[in-house]
């Protein structure tokens, strides 16, 4: 039973890493495009959202199946 709350633990902190590195990715690479061309800020800005919510979205199903795993 505690290796499964172990395993739980590892998976919801990978997750956490992926999503924080996946986040911080876009955005640098967003800035860096507002930087160049500030007048294409907001062709940047919503599809910079859009992917940042997908990637909050694929963190969060991981979690919640890391609890699942742990609660079994």
């Amino acid at each position: 039973m505690e290796w499964g709350f172990f395993g739980a633990a590892i998976g919801a902190g990978i997750v956490t890493l992926g999503a924080g590195l996946g986040i911080g990715n876009i955005a640098s690479h967003a800035m860096d495009g507002i930087a160049r061309q500030p007048e294409a800020s907001g062709k940047i800005f919503t599809p910079m959202i859009v992917a940042a919510a997908l990637i909050e979205g694929v963190a969060f199903f991981n979690a919640v199946i890391c609890m699942l795993i742990a609660l079994k």
